[in-house]
């Protein structure tokens, strides 16, 4: 699959910023070039929020963070970048004379991204000279956790270049949806506006506030389109007949006077004041860095929730999530070929708010969630892989013993750390510690069981030769270390003395 080797951000605003921070948590080294004097510290701030969100995010092993860079000259930022992101303010004059100097300095394989939210991009390629390597990547904010970018060619953009953008958006889990003529805003910012329109229509006429309307939106259809999108849900509306049925039943309303959508609403000032003192009632409380970290929060909990649906096989965003989990478990860094004789430190996570129960911290089972994240990672390790339970073999827990020993709060980052107990093989025993990130400090324990399972002939058995390989050096650099002191305990009782 094509990787993005180095990229460079033109703008660290607040898209451009998220663009560097999608890219640096992918393990790409990002250069950044913005004249603004406050640019560097913007984008750390985004980058930490973005740091934050993906330590709840997931727990695959993420790549080591690229470099991240800044240069006060944009033919330095763009030097050897194989893709280049331009996020400049939305003036068509900049942009043009922003991508020709990009053009004038750019390695001549690198593909040339617009941030653009509505310009046509055949008018951005205006003075390019190899304007086929130009294209709109049109993202949502936050960038680093909404998947989406609209791929948008101009008239002289090659449709390879679209397809080498898609594919190389999958490896820092993005989808990039090729669209197949280029309008003016695209396809989402159309349906956005369309939408803003008529909410204004609704608060200038006192129909509602600003809170009632956002309240309506995420208790109701925000939640249906964070899954299934807008024709995929009046299927559903349509009953079994499906979306004819639904069409014949509903499609007449669209002649009805309802809306004004085709009606501006004159935004002057007494509608102004009016919308910016409600929604100063509504959530002027929060600072705007406090309403990004709420944000994040919550589309982590709804990308995690959605991860899961469908019988396990993820649904919309979540799916991507997952599939992008899949890649980076794929591409992690392999067992050392000399095993270190000390734990192994198998996960790393941050206490999301999802976890958190009534009492404020973390609640029960997702201590074991930790442990089961872990251990997934283990077999993964020794290549007990989706490939190899394809090929008819996996590994099964019998039998587990947990204690919980100290709370885990909001935010906390913890990691999981294994010692694998005598092993042969077809039985795995591993203790295994989930410790605070800060100092170490014991939360929980955990001592599994594993038997390894023939699918087809429905017994244990000894491993395939290629995963006791593996699995072989990590049992004996682990023969000598001291077995842990609750090692073998049954509830409520000390170690045993066999």
């Amino acid at each position: 699959m094509a990787k993005i080797k180095q990229a460079a951000c033109i703008g660290g605003g607040v898209i451009g910023g998220a663009w560097a921070a999608r890219f640096v948590l992918a393990g790409i080294n990002t250069r950044v070039f913005d004249p603004h004097p406050d640019a560097q510290r913007l984008v750390n701030e985004v980058i930490a929020n973005a740091d934050s969100a993906y330590g709840m995010l997931t727990s695959a092993p993420l790549p080591s963070k690229g470099a991240l860079s800044f240069s006060d000259k944009l033919e330095v930022a763009v030097k050897d970048a194989d893709w280049i992101q331009e996020s400049v303010p939305e003036k068509l004059e900049l942009k043009c004379n922003v991508i020709a100097q990009i053009e004038a300095s750019a390695d001549a394989r690198a593909i040339i991204g617009s941030s653009t939210s509505g310009l046509m991009p055949s008018d951005l390629q205006r003075d390019m000279k190899h304007p086929e390597r130009m294209f709109v990547a049109h993202p949502y904010n936050p960038v680093y956790l909404l998947p989406l970018v609209e791929l948008v060619g101009g008239q002289k953009t090659t449709r390879a270049v679209l397809e080498d953008a898609r594919a190389k958006l999958l490896t820092i889990g993005m989808t990039g949806l090729i669209i197949n003529k280029e309008i003016e805003a695209f396809v989402g910012d159309r349906l956005l506006e369309a939408f803003w329109r008529e909410a204004l229509w609704l608060i200038k006429d006192d129909v509602c506030d600003t809170e009632t309307l956002d309240n309506i939106i995420r208790y109701s259809f925000g939640l249906r389109w964070a899954q299934m999108g807008l024709f995929e849900t009046y299927r559903i509306a349509g009953g079994a007949a499906g979306m004819r049925d639904f069409l014949s039943k509903y499609g007449p309303s669209l002649s009805w006077p309802w809306s004004k959508l085709t009606d501006v609403v004159d935004l002057n000032r007494d509608l102004v004041e009016k919308i910016a003192v409600q929604s100063d009632d509504h959530s002027g409380q929060y600072s705007v860095r406090q309403l990004e970290r709420i944000r994040d929060q919550n589309l982590v909990g709804i990308l995690q929730a959605l991860k899961v649906g469908d019988e396990g096989r993820g649904w919309g965003a979540g799916k991507l999530l997952a599939d992008f989990e899949t890649h980076l478990r794929k591409n992690a860094v392999k067992p050392q070929a000399s095993p270190p004789r000390e734990a192994l430190r198998l996960l790393e996570v941050k206490v999301p708010a999802a976890w958190i129960d009534y009492n404020g911290h973390m609640t029960e089972y997702r201590y074991n969630q930790c442990f089961a994240e872990a251990c997934d990672v283990f077999l993964q390790m020794i290549g007990a892989d989706a490939e190899y339970v394809k090929a008819g073999h996996s590994y099964y827990t019998v039998e587990t013993h947990v204690r919980l020993l100290a709370e885990a709060k909001l935010g906390e980052a913890l990691y999981v750390d294994a010692q694998l107990m005598p092993s042969d093989g077809k039985k795995i025993h591993l203790f295994m510690s989930l410790r605070k990130s800060s100092d170490s400090g014991l939360v929980s324990t955990y001592e599994n069981m594993m038997l390894h399972i023939s699918s087809s002939e429905g017994r244990s058995v000894m491993p395939l030769p290629e995963l006791m390989s593996k699995l072989k050096p990590l049992i004996d650099a682990h023969a000598n270390l001291p077995v842990p002191d609750s090692a073998g305990r049954s509830v409520g009782v000390g170690k045993r003395s066999d």
